[in-house]
C-alpha cells in the first residue's frame, strides 16, 4: 500500500526560505578584526535574492558550477543558499590548496563563475592562465585593493564583475524553481590524500537531511537562543553543515572572516556572546594558549566542538577548568561530514562529575541518527559490537557519497558501503572509537597531508636518493611530517636546501620542521619502504632528528 503523505522535494530552498520567513530577526554577524558588521536574516535573505536574480543575469544557468574563492563571511552564506537555489551547483574551493591542485579541482569540476574575496584574489590570479572554463569573476571586497597586474589576470578569464555593484542592479524576490531533490547542489574535493583530490556531490536531499541531522545530535542542537562561531572553513566540507543547520533553526551566525587565530576568536566569543562552535584542536589550542596569557569572558559558551584530528586530553581538561565543555565529532569530506559526535552516554555516565566523562568526550563519538557505521575486519568478517574488535570503518546513509565526480575508485566502496581507511571498533552504546588510521596519510591541524607526494617531491631533488615521509606526533597540530632522506653518494645537501626545494613545489603547511638523514631505509619483503620500523625507531629516540624552517 502506498503511503499519502505529501511528497514535496527537500532542497536548500526550502532551508533559505525557512529562515528568510520564520526567523527574519535572528542575525549574521562578520568579524572585521575588531567589531562586527550585522544583518537580519530577513536583510541577508533579500541580498541573497539579488544574488540569485545577478548570477542568473551573468548567464549562470541550471547545473553551471559557481565556485568560490571566499573566507567564512556574510557574502558567502549568501552564495550558500543562491548557487544552488537556482539550480547550479556550489563548488567551495580551498585557500590553502598548492596551485597544481587548485588548477585540477577548478578545471575538472569546470567552474564557469568565481567568486573571490580580494585578499585573495591573487592567488587566484597567479593560476589564472591555467583555467580552462572559468568566464565570470565576481569581486567581493574585502579590504584590499586589486593590483593592476591582479585585475589584468583575472580579466584575461572574461568579465570581472563588483559582487555589491551586482546586487544593486539586480531585483529582489526570486521564484525558486522546483527541482528534484537528487540533483547536485554543491561539490568539495577532498584534500588530496594520495594523489590529486576527488571530488565529492552533494545533492539538495543529503545537504537538507544533514543539517537537519548535525542539529539534532542531543548535545549540539541550536536554536535561537544561539549564536554559533562558524570557525570551520566554507571551503572544507560546507563548514560542517554548520551554516545550513543555523539558518534552518535561526540561530544567530558569526562569520570569522579571515581572523582564525587565538587572539581574534576569544574577542569574537566576547563581544557576540557565542554559545557553540567548532573547529580543529589547533584552534581550540590557540584560543586556551592565549586565553591563559590573556583572560576573557568565555561564559557564554555552553559547548566546542573539536573535529579533524584526534583530540588531546589535555584540551579537554584545559577547557573543563574554564567550565565549558568540550566535544569530539568523527567524519570526512565523503560523509558530510557528520557521523559520529561523543555525547556521553547518559546511563554510562553518572554524573557530571564522574572521572570517566572526559574519557567518553575524546572517542570519536556516538553514531547520529540517518549514519550506518560497521567494523569489517582484515577477514572480511562485519565486527560485532563490542567495543574491542577492530578493522575498518565503513559508513553509509544519505549524505555518505556512493562515489566520486569523474573519477573511478571501486576499492574506495564495498557492497553499497564507503569504506573510510580509518581503524577503530564500536561498542554497544553504538559508540565508536578509532584506535588507527591509514598511516601513509598525516593530518595534520585538520588537513590532510599526503606522504606520497611529498617523497616523490623530496625525491626529485637531484641529491636524495631514497626519501620516505611518515606522521609524527605534534603538540600543536596533532601530527607534523618526518621526513627520512638517504643522499646520493657525495652528497652533502641539508634539511634547510630540501626545504627550499619544497617551498614551490607544495603547499605551506605539508613543509616539514623535521628530517633526519640516514644511509639505508627499512623496506618490506616486496620493497615498500617499512614505515612501521621508521616510526618505531622514531619513537624510542634512535633517529638523529634535525630541525628546519
Amino acid at each position: 500500500m502506498l503511503s499519502t503523505m505529501q511528497d514535496v522535494p527537500l532542497t536548500v530552498s526550502a532551508i533559505f526560505t525557512h529562515g528568510q520567513k520564520v526567523h527574519r530577526r535572528s542575525r549574521v554577524l562578520t568579524f572585521d578584526g575588531d567589531g562586527f558588521r550585522e544583518a537580519t536574516f530577513a536583510e541577508v535573505g533579500e541580498r541573497t535574492e539579488r544574488l540569485a536574480n545577478a548570477l542568473r543575469g551573468i548567464g549562470v544557468e541550471p547545473d553551471d558550477r559557481v565556485a568560490t574563492f571566499m573566507w567564512n563571511t556574510q557574502e558567502h552564506l549568501e552564495a550558500y543558499f543562491a548557487v544552488p537555489g537556482t539550480g547550479a551547483v556550489l563548488h567551495t574551493l580551498n585557500l590553502r590548496l598548492p596551485a597544481d591542485q587548485l588548477v585540477h579541482i577548478a578545471n575538472q569540476a569546470e567552474d564557469k563563475v568565481v567568486l573571490v574575496h580580494s585578499t585573495v584574489a591573487p592567488l587566484l590570479a597567479k593560476v589564472a592562465a591555467d583555467l580552462k572554463t572559468v568566464e565570470q569573476i565576481v569581486i567581493v571586497d574585502d579590504g584590499a585593493p586589486l593590483s593592476p597586474e591582479v585585475r589584468a589576470a583575472l580579466e584575461s578569464l572574461g568579465n570581472v564583475h563588483d559582487y555589491e555593484t551586482l546586487l544593486r542592479a539586480a531585483p529582489t524576490g526570486y521564484d525558486w524553481p522546483e527541482m528534484d531533490e537528487r540533483s547536485a547542489a554543491a561539490m568539495c574535493f577532498t584534500s588530496g590524500t594520495t594523489g590529486d583530490p576527488k571530488g565529492v556531490v552533494y545533492s539538495h536531499r543529503s545537504t537538507w537531511l544533514h543539517a537537519f541531522a548535525a542539529n539534532n545530535t542531543g548535545a549540539l542542537t541550536l536554536d535561537e537562543r544561539d549564536r554559533i562561531l562558524i570557525i570551520v572553513p566554507q571551503f572544507h566540507v560546507n563548514a560542517w553543515g554548520y551554516p545550513y543547520a543555523a539558518w534552518m533553526h535561526g540561530a544567530d551566525i558569526v562569520m570569522p572572516s579571515r581572523w582564525l587565530q587565538g587572539e581574534p576568536i576569544a574577542k569574537m566569543i566576547e563581544k557576540a556572546k557565542v554559545t557553540l562552535s567548532a573547529g580543529v584542536p589547533t584552534i581550540w589550542a590557540s584560543l586556551a594558549q592565549h586565553v591563559a596569557d590573556h583572560p576573557a569572558d568565555l561564559s557564554s559558551v555552553r559547548f566546542l566542538l573539536s573535529g579533524g584530528s584526534a583530540l588531546p586530553r589535555v584540551l579537554v581538561e584545559t577547557f573543563d577548568a574554564m567550565g565549558i565543555t568540550m566535544l569530539q565529532g568523527w567524519g570526512m569530506t565523503e560523509t558530510s561530514p557528520v557521523c559520529a559526535v561523543s555525547a556521553p552516554p547518559a546511563d554510562a555516565v553518572p554524573s557530571q562529575d564522574d572521572p570517566t566523562l572526559a574519557g567518553w568526550r575524546l572517542k570519536a563519538g556516538r553514531i547520529v541518527p540517518g549514519v550506518q557505521l560497521r567494523i569489517v575486519t582484515d577477514s572480511g568478517q562485519v565486527a560485532p559490537w563490542d567495543g574491542e574488535t577492530t578493522g575498518e570503518i565503513e559508513a553509509r546513509g544519505p549524505w555518505i557519497t556512493a562515489s566520486y565526480y569523474m573519477v573511478e575508485d571501486p576499492e574506495k566502496f564495498h557492497d553499497g558501503w564507503l569504506r573510510t581507511g580509518d581503524i577503530g571498533s564500536i561498542d554497544d552504546h553504538g559508540y565508536l572509537t578509532i584506535s588507527d588510521r591509514v598511516k601513509d596519510v598525516i593530518k595534520s591541524g585538520g588537513e590532510w597531508i599526503s606522504s606520497v607526494a611529498l617523497e616523490n617531491e623530496i625525491m626529485g631533488h637531484p641529491d636524495v636518493a631514497e626519501a620516505s615521509v611518515v606522521g609524527v606526533r605534534d603538540e600543536r597540530w596533532g601530527e607534523r611530517p618526518l621526513a627520512v632522506v638517504v643522499r646520493k653518494s657525495g652528497a652533502g645537501v641539508s634539511a634547510s636546501d630540501l626545504r627550499s626545494w619544497l617551498e614551490p613545489r607544495v603547499a605551506r603547511f605539508w613543509l616539514p620542521e623535521r628530517w633526519t638523514f640516514v644511509d639505508e631505509l627499512p623496506k618490506t619483503t616486496v620493497g615498500k619502504f617499512d614505515k612501521k620500523v621508521i616510526r618505531a625507531r622514531e619513537a624510542s629516540g634512535d633517529l638523529d632528528i634535525e630541525h628546519a624552517g
